[in-house]
This record gives C-alpha cells, sequence and structure tokens, in this order.
C-alpha cells in the first residue's frame, strides 16, 4: 500500500465553493488565439492558473507534491479541436483555457492527456460536446476544471457498447476534477480505474446519465479518493460505486432523485470490495438504496440526512480519519442542497484567493473596527474577503466610527449584509465626497453621475441596515463642477435597506438595475432619505416604504427641488412611496413629488412614481409633477393615492389620483412579486 505524507502546505479551504475573482472573465491575462503567452517564470500568472487542489490530490506521494495542473507552463486559450488535443497531448506543462464550444470528431473522442496540464472552461464558455478526456498510466498532476462536458450519447440507456466517458482514468494519479457540468454522456461520467489515485472530484453537477461515477476495475486496494460537494442528480447508478478504494472520503455531496421523471434511481453510495470508506454531512433525497455496502467492505457513516428515501441504507466496518492525510471543513447538511444548486458546475470566472476564502468562510460575520479590534479596519477590505459566487449570507458587522471610504460591492459577491454594530444608524457612517466632476485619483478622466456613489452595490440579495450612508461633497466650494453627488448606488436584484439613513444633496439615492432589460428590486424601509435635488433616481422597481423623506435646502439656501426622477422602462414598475412621511426645513410650495427621466433621450421609457398613504408636509407643490428636458409627465405615469398632510391634495388634471380599484393593483407587494424580504 502506498505511504502517505501529510502536505508541507495548508490546501485550498474546503467547504467553500470555488473562489471566483472579482476581475471578469477567465481569459484575463490570455492573449487571443491559440499562441502561447510568456510563461509564468517571467509573468505573474493569474491566480486561477496557480490554483492547487485539496483533499487527496493534495496529498504528497508517487514523487508528485500535491495537484498543481500546469502552474509552471504557458497559458494558452484554444478554441478548435486541433488545438485543443495538440496542447492536452504535448510533453510540456500547459493551463489551456477553452474558450469556445469544442464538438469532438468523431464522436466518443477521448483527448489523451498528458500529465502537468489544467484545461479549464473560460467563463462558462468551455464546453467538449460528444465527447471527453483519457488519462493513461502514469499520467499525473492534472487539473480539469470549469468545463461543460456533454452529449456523447448514443440512444441507449444502459449502453455496453460504447465506452464515451466524459473524464476516464485508467492509472493516473494526482488529479482534481472541480466544477464541472458533465451529463449525458453514452457509458459514464466519471470513471477513476485500475489503480488510479489521489483524485479530488469537487463541486461537479452529474446528471442525465446511467452510470454517473465509477470507480476501481481492479483487485488492488490502492485507490485515495475525495468527492465532496458535488451535486449527483437524475442518474441511475455509480452514484459512485467505488471498489477496492484504500481511502474513499465523501462528504457534503447532495444525491438527488426526482420524483416523477423517466430516470430512477438504483442506489446512490456504494462500498464495494475491500473499500473503506467515510460518508459525511451528506444529503440523500429521493434515492433508492441511498447508501449500500459488500459484507466485505466498510462504511463509516457521520451526519448524514436522508428524506424520502427507501430500501438500504448501511453501515458498518472500520474506516480511517481522513485529517490524517489533509485538512477540511464539514458544511452544515441541511445547507448542503442550496449550496450545492448554487456553487457546482462552471463559473463565470476562476480564481484562487486561499486567505480571503479562509477567513470567509471561517465564519459568517466578518468584523470591521477602525481602532483594529475586528478583523479589517475598512468596509471594502471586508467586503474583498468574501468569496466571489458565496452561496449563503455574509454579514459584515461594522463597529462604530466614521468610515471615509469609497465601497463597492461586485456582482460576483451576492448575500452581503453591511451593518451597524452601534445602538443607532447615526453611530456607523460611511461617506465620501465624490461628484460627476470630480477627478479620478488616477488621472484618467473624472467620475460620472452614478461612478460619483460612496456606496455602489451591484450584487443581487444585497442588505445594510444601523449605519448610515453619506455623501458630503461641498457643493458650494465646487461650483465648477457638476451638483450630482451619490450616496448609494445600486444596480442589482433584492436590496433590501432596513433602518439606515441615507444622505446628501443632489441625486442621492441611485436605484439602478443591472441593464435596461434586467430586474432591479430595492426595498427600503423604517429608513431616512435626505437630498434636494431628484434624490431618488433610477430605472430600479423601488419601494419607500415607512420610512421618511427629508427635504433639505440647496447649496444656497434657497428651497426648490425634486424628490423622485424616474427612469423606468416600459412594462416594469418604478418607484413607489407608501405608508412614509415627507418633511424638512424648507420654504412652503417649493419642493415636487417627482419628473421624467428619460435617461439619453430615450423616449421608449416609461417613468413611473406613486406615492400613496404618505404624509406630505407643505412644502409640497399643490401641482406636484413636472416635466424634465423635454418629456411631459403627463405621458408618463404619476399618481398619488390617499396622502395626508398640508401638501396632499385632491384630484385633479395636474394632480392624478388612483381609484380603490387601481390602488389594489399598486401595493408594495405588487413591487415586489415573489419576492418577500426578510432579514438574514
Amino acid at each position: 500500500m502506498a505511504q502517505h505524507r501529510r502536505r508541507r502546505t495548508t490546501a485550498l479551504a474546503l467547504g467553500v465553493p470555488l473562489i471566483l475573482t472579482a476581475a471578469g472573465g477567465l481569459a484575463y491575462g490570455v492573449l487571443p488565439g491559440s499562441q502561447p503567452r510568456a510563461s509564468a517564470a517571467t509573468t505573474a500568472a493569474p491566480a486561477w492558473a496557480t490554483a492547487t487542489a485539496d483533499g487527496f490530490a493534495s496529498v504528497d506521494a508517487l514523487g508528485q507534491n500535491g495537484t498543481y495542473g500546469g502552474r509552471d507552463g504557458q497559458i494558452v486559450t484554444v478554441r478548435t479541436l486541433a488545438d485543443l488535443e495538440k496542447y492536452a497531448t504535448a510533453s510540456e506543462p500547459y493551463v489551456i483555457v477553452v474558450a469556445a464550444t469544442i464538438t469532438m470528431d468523431p464522436v466518443g473522442k477521448e483527448i489523451k492527456v498528458q500529465s502537468n496540464k489544467t484545461i479549464v472552461g473560460s467563463g462558462t464558455s468551455g464546453q467538449i460536446v460528444g465527447g471527453g478526456f483519457f488519462l493513461g498510466s502514469g499520467v499525473h498532476n492534472v487539473i480539469i476544471r470549469n468545463l461543460t462536458i456533454r452529449d456523447a450519447y448514443q440512444g441507449v440507456w444502459n449502453d455496453k457498447e460504447h465506452d464515451f466517458d466524459a473524464i476516464q482514468m485508467d492509472g493516473a494519479h494526482h488529479v482534481w476534477i472541480d466544477h464541472n457540468d458533465l451529463r449525458h454522456m453514452a457509458d459514464g461520467l466519471i470513471d477513476v480505474r485500475k489503480d488510479s489515485t489521489y483524485v479530488t472530484v469537487s463541486w461537479n453537477k452529474l446528471s442525465q446519465d446511467n452510470k454517473a461515477f465509477g470507480i476501481g476495475w481492479t483487485e488492488n486496494v490502492v485507490t485515495d479518493i475525495t468527492i465532496h460537494h458535488n451535486w449527483i442528480r437524475e442518474t441511475e447508478q455509480r452514484n459512485p460505486s467505488t471498489d477496492n478504494a484504500a481511502h474513499a472520503h465523501l462528504y457534503n455531496n447532495f444525491l438527488e432523485d426526482v420524483a416523477g421523471t423517466d430516470i430512477n434511481s438504483s442506489y446512490g453510495n456504494y462500498s464495494r470490495g475491500a473499500t473503506r470508506m467515510v460518508l459525511e454531512n451528506s444529503y440523500f433525497q429521493g434515492f433508492k438504496n441511498p447508501v449500500i455496502k459488500d459484507s466485505t467492505a466498510s462504511i463509516v457513516q457521520k451526519g448524514n440526512t436522508f428524506v424520502g428515501t427507501s430500501g438500504r441504507n448501511e453501515s458498518g466496518g472500520t474506516a480511517f480519519d481522513p485529517k490524517t492525510y489533509y485538512a477540511y471543513t464539514l458544511d452544515k447538511t441541511a445547507d448542503v442542497p442550496a449550496l450545492l444548486k448554487s456553487g457546482t458546475g462552471p463559473r463565470s470566472s476562476i480564481g484562487t484567493t486561499a486567505t480571503a476564502s479562509t477567513k470567509a468562510a471561517a465564519a459568517t460575520t466578518l468584523t470591521v473596527a477602525k481602532d483594529g479590534s475586528g478583523q479589517y479596519s475598512t468596509v471594502q477590505a471586508a467586503v474583498n474577503a468574501v468569496p466571489a459566487n458565496n452561496p449563503s449570507r455574509v454579514v459584515i458587522s461594522v463597529k462604530p466610527g466614521t468610515y471615509r471610504e469609497l465601497v463597492k460591492v461586485p456582482s460576483n459577491k451576492p448575500h452581503v449584509t453591511i451593518q451597524g454594530s452601534g445602538g443607532s444608524r447615526n453611530d456607523t457612517v460611511i461617506v465620501y465626497n465624490n461628484a460627476s466632476g470630480t477627478p479620478k485619483p488616477d488621472g484618467s478622466g473624472t467620475y460620472g453621475t452614478g461612478g460619483s456613489a460612496t456606496v455602489a452595490v451591484e450584487a443581487d440579495d444585497f442588505q445594510a441596515r444601523n449605519l448610515t450612508i453619506s455623501n458630503d461633497f461641498d457643493e458650494a466650494s465646487h461650483q465648477d463642477i457638476a451638483g450630482q453627488a451619490v450616496a448609494l448606488r445600486t444596480a442589482a436584484d433584492k436590496v433590501f435597506l432596513d433602518g439606515v439613513i441615507v444622505s446628501g444633496d443632489q441625486d442621492t439615492l441611485l436605484v439602478d438595475t443591472a441593464a435596461k432589460e434586467k430586474l432591479g428590486r430595492v426595498y427600503m424601509t423604517n429608513s431616512y432619505v435626505i437630498g434636494n435635488v431628484d434624490f431618488i433616481f433610477g430605472r430600479a422597481t423601488a419601494v419607500i416604504d415607512k420610512s421618511v423623506i427629508t427635504l433639505k435646502k440647496r447649496w444656497n439656501g434657497t428651497s426648490a427641488g425634486y424628490i423622485t426622477a424616474p427612469s423606468t422602462a416600459a412594462g416594469r414598475k418604478g418607484i413607489l412611496i407608501a405608508n412614509s412621511t415627507v418633511n424638512g426645513d424648507v420654504s412652503s410650495a417649493s419642493f415636487y413629488l417627482g419628473r421624467p427621466w428619460h435617461a439619453g433621450g430615450d423616449a421608449s421609457l416609461d417613468p413611473q412614481t406613486t406615492v400613496r398613504n404618505t404624509s406630505l408636509s407643505g412644502a409640497i407643490k399643490s401641482t406636484p409633477w413636472t416635466d424634465m428636458s423635454g418629456f411631459s409627465w403627463k405621458d408618463d405615469r404619476f399618481a398619488e393615492y390617499k396622502n395626508t398632510g398640508a401638501g396632499s391634495g385632491a384630484a385633479s388634471s395636474n394632480r392624478p389620483q388612483l381609484t380603490d380599484a387601481q390602488a389594489t393593483g399598486q401595493e408594495v407587494a405588487d413591487w415586489l412579486g415573489d419576492w418577500t424580504p426578510s432579514s438574514s
């Protein structure tokens, strides 16, 4: 039996999905075409090109120090079968970026990958159709990552004639298969055969196949394999079948047999021959015979969950302690289905930032304190530590203080909460003073309106609470540039603002969407918005509910302004102010409720603001809507319903009021649709 040695360095953090870089697609740093770029020895390679495996693939053995693929070679981008085969079969190390859909010819072709290779999909565009990869005897140090490998199926479900696998190994060692989508092949999806060993299979989606994953085909008890965070669904057998494995460590996998489909499971995890298997914190849904073993095999089960399963569920014998060989962290079993549904398969961009991911994975709460008593001293540093494409909530708890910084939550970091930990929303303040026209520090020009934001949120399912977000641009001292100075910009869906103050002058709160055609919903409650000109504006579907809108004098002491400037796309909901209060120390009848912003002169837009069940101070004009940039408010959607206070008024041609019947279709729930905001 092979002798094992502990790794000398710590492997990637386990229990968290693949860390995604914020810098965009996988082709970063890769020259077009198929010519190699400068070698890693002379040019710093992107982080994803230097990634190393976890699990048994990280163990030093057989003369190989872990699994790092083509890290020491050149990076090439391929878009044709000829180029893919050229570099995958070469004797030199390569990082091979697959940047297109490549169809195998003939069907069933398996490229014979040689040692020291990383084959990685560029974003989600790397696809192999009608064939796969073969790793023969002695091939080692190979990474296959972020690819879709699919559709070699030949029309026979239990195909005994065609051996068209997605990935097959016969006697290979130190192999990492990670974040792939493998489906609908002619035989199996993964075969680890003939004493292949030191293999890790992680964060893959395996589906639509008779045989998912086979291990063994030899009487020797040699194979060491780690299988974690894989979603195996709609497969009949070999889920996996593990024959004569010396050490098989399976954890945090999700096996799902969907009811009512034509594909029915015959068994789940199978320990055969002399296999010793440790099976931990995995989730079985609907599987028949979810865990079975031969009389000669061992299975030690710990912390698994079985829902709607039937038949054999077995354990027994003695196994081993995986932590003798490598470190790992288990996710909670109850979290596994959601975690894997969102985290398996190819990602839009990949990389490794082990330090940051370890910090973020260590706790669901990251702390920020200016005095150094937290994990981070700035809010942005904590955001940077959140794993990209994190599948679950990360709370950034910010201790009281004034944080003069710019904060951006990028689109690949969803489920982030930034919250103040003080007793009041006034205790924690994030503030900056950029405006439209402020020179950028790198000399590349000036900021625009959106770019001036103190806090910019581009990630879905964002929450902020118990803090102040402010832009304190001094308009009086800078009359040389425009006064648009955004405090908070959102360009995402399901943004929940609870118990916050958003403060500025002109263009305080920009509620935007990621693109004109995309939905972006924002729900603000128990909060304050402070400003004077168009200070709630944008194209999002936004609700200001149970909040206070505070009107503010302009830089020169005059009272004149506009609360909303929606730029809603046709067929979408715009801005809804409901159950709130509008007040402020400004002159009587000096503010409009809103005006239509046809951004860029786009006549196809259909701006909408509805103000309902809200107390309006005397600062609101008796004709509360007005035109903007040549567009009449009467051609768009502006209305009130049952407002009160000195600034409210009766229905007229200049003051449209919803009927009771119309109002039933303009409730908060109509704006939010299938989303019910809740603290998490």
